[in-house]
């Protein structure tokens, strides 16, 4: 059976809108991961400000322990450790001059929109006194789900702090 020239370029065509739908739903899913990931940083951060606040002391000690051992099972161990808390601290350090850098933008827009997604985000996740959705919006006098809206558009405009011209690539 051979194939018209019509159904040849019916099927290039059927496959290019299929590819391109393909491409068009990995950058969706490429965006929704760096939300997702904003959205999962910003649930653990307490967790990870816990866990480097004495962290420069743990990386002595375990320099201290590294120079007087040799080369042993050990050793590995130790430097994964070591790695591991380095890269929190950093993490947390760059998440810390993001999230001012997001504070003074709100502050600026002049919107009180924006300075209440700022509240919303520090309340509910920076602040050492965490507060609950219902709380923050009692305080705001909005409603609930105002409060989680808020939270969609600051994840996204965190995406853009945090993961630049990618964010900015993604950003819906």
């Amino acid at each position: 059976m051979k194939l018209s020239d019509k159904h040849v370029e019916l099927i290039a065509k059927t496959t290019l809108e299929f590819w391109e739908k393909e491409k068009e739903n990995q950058e969706k899913r490429k965006y929704d991961r760096r939300l997702r990931n904003i959205k999962l940083l910003l649930r653990n951060y307490r967790s990870f400000v816990k866990h480097t606040s004495d962290i420069k002391l743990d990386i002595q000690i375990i320099d201290e322990r590294l120079e007087l051992e040799y080369l042993d099972s050990d050793e590995f161990k130790l430097q994964s450790i070591k790695q591991s808390k380095e890269k929190t601290l950093a993490m947390i350090q760059f998440i810390n001059k993001m999230l001012a850098v997001f504070k003074v933008m709100c502050e600026q827009s002049g919107k009180p929109e924006d300075v209440r997604r700022y509240d919303v985000i520090y309340y509910m996740y920076i602040s050492e006194d965490k507060m609950t959705a219902e709380e923050i919006s009692a305080m705001h006098n909005v409603a609930v789900r105002t409060i989680f809206l808020d939270i969609e558009k600051a994840s996204k405009d965190l995406s853009v702090l945090v993961f630049g011209i990618d964010g900015v690539r993604f950003y819906k």
